[in-house]
Order: C-alpha cells, then structure tokens, then sequence
C-alpha cells in the first residue's frame, strides 16, 4: 500500500501590491510560474515605476519583512509569497510619493475663448446651429423680459411691506410661518429686493446678520430673508401657546 501523499499547489497567489510613489493599495493574482522579469513588466502597469528601475521586497500576511526578490531569473513561486503577502515596489528613477496624482505638473492643453469660437466642430457650434440656450435670441429675450417682470413684482411688493408690520411667509415645500417685518430693500449678499423677517419661532437661519453684515437684529435661528412676494403682511398676531395657563 502506497502510504506517500501529493502536496497541491494553487498556481496562482493573490498578493497586495504598494509602491513608494503611492499610498494605495491594490489586491492582484499573478502565477507562480511567471519570471520575477516579468512580474515587474506587470506591475509597471499597475503603479507606474519603471520595471528597470524597481526593487521588490516581500512581506508576510501580518506585514513583516520577509526579503527582497533581486533574482530577475528566478519563478515567483520560488520566493515565500503565499495569498495576501505583500509585494512592494521601490523606485529607484527618483519618483516621489504621490507624484503620479499630481495634476499640477501635467502640461494642460489651452485654447482661446476666440480660437475656440472658430472651430466648426464644437459644442458650442452645435448649440449655435440649434439655437439651443444662450445662442437662442428670442428664448433669451424672453427669459430677460421675464426676469425684468418679475423683478418689477418683486419691487412693487417690497414698496407694500414697511419694518414693524406683522406677517405671514409662505414659501414653496415649507410651513407657514409668522413673524415681524424687521428690514426691507435690497442687500449685498443677493442683488434685489428682499425682506427680514424675525419670526415668532426658531424657524430661521441667523440673527439678522449675513456674511458679517448686520441688517437687523433679533435671536439667532430666528432670522430670515425672503422675497417680497413670499411675504404677505396683516394682522397676524402672534400665537398663545397657552403657556401661561395653570
């Protein structure tokens, strides 16, 4: 009775693969029976070091150096790489860590607003050919009209609203909320005009100071700028909790 056994090698190996120009990891299965020559010409096409300018070094599951593979000739197999060993490439042209992620050294193609505005094949040549967007006169002219309109509805409200009177705000996809008028005209941080409100609550997003500017005070949270047309003004007195009662 033959009492010998075969010991069965997978022939591939799955390794993790780091370099010294970055400080990724990436997970790669090689065959054991390739050249450590031809492992490098691989791996220059995962991390970018030339394969004649890379040294290799082995390490264990739990990371510990195990040793450098410097035979070019020699199998892969031969070294003690087993599934989730580490194989790290040393550059040796120069290269820096993160070097390859650099975009501030690739040479960036440009071209003038002008140059650009000549090409027949372009998107903006095709937009013009369409009249799509801004290259379509008439829609802009519209659109321009609108805003204008608007803007106009806009003011002619803002002039109907003074600081002090009571309010109602109601804007699209939120609650209506009540509060006190506490500024109205135009601002620095949008263009047009636009209404403080303080509301009753702590329904808002400052304290009557926007980008440093202070246009009204009151408590923070309870402060808020609107447009004209989403304010309504009246007699909304504020509401009884019932907080006082016993």
């Amino acid at each position: 009775m033959d009492s010998g056994f075969t010991v069965v090698t997978n022939p591939t190996v799955q390794v993790r693969i780091t370099s010294t120009l970055s400080s990724f990891e990436v997970l790669r299965s090689f065959n054991r029976g390739i050249a450590v020559a031809e492992l490098k010409g691989k791996l220059e096409l995962i991390v970018g070091v030339p394969s004649s300018s890379m040294d290799l070094e082995i390490f264990s599951v739990s990371d510990t150096f195990l040793q450098k593979m410097d035979d070019n000739e020699a199998l892969l197999g031969s070294y003690p790489v087993d599934d989730d060993c580490r194989i790290h490439v040393i550059d040796r042209s120069g290269g820096q860590m993160g070097e390859l992620f650099d975009v501030s050294k690739v040479e960036k193609f440009e071209l003038s607003d002008e140059a650009y505005d000549k090409r027949t094949v372009s998107a903006r040549s095709f937009m013009k050919g369409q009249r799509v967007g801004r290259f379509n006169e008439e829609e802009m002219a519209k659109k321009k009209a609108d805003l204008a309109a608007r803007e106009e509805e806009q003011k002619a409200a803002a002039a109907a609203i003074s600081v002090g009177n009571r309010c109602k705000v109601e804007v699209s996809g939120q609650p209506t909320k009540l509060g006190t008028v506490m500024y109205v005209g135009t601002a620095d941080f949008k263009p047009g005009y636009w209404v403080g409100v303080k509301y009753d609550e702590p329904l808002g997003k400052h304290n009557g100071t926007v980008n440093g500017k202070q246009y009204f005070e009151c408590e923070n949270k309870y402060g808020a700028f609107l447009k004209p047309l989403s304010v309504t003004v009246g007699d909304f007195p504020e509401e009884d909790y019932g907080l006082d009662e016993i």
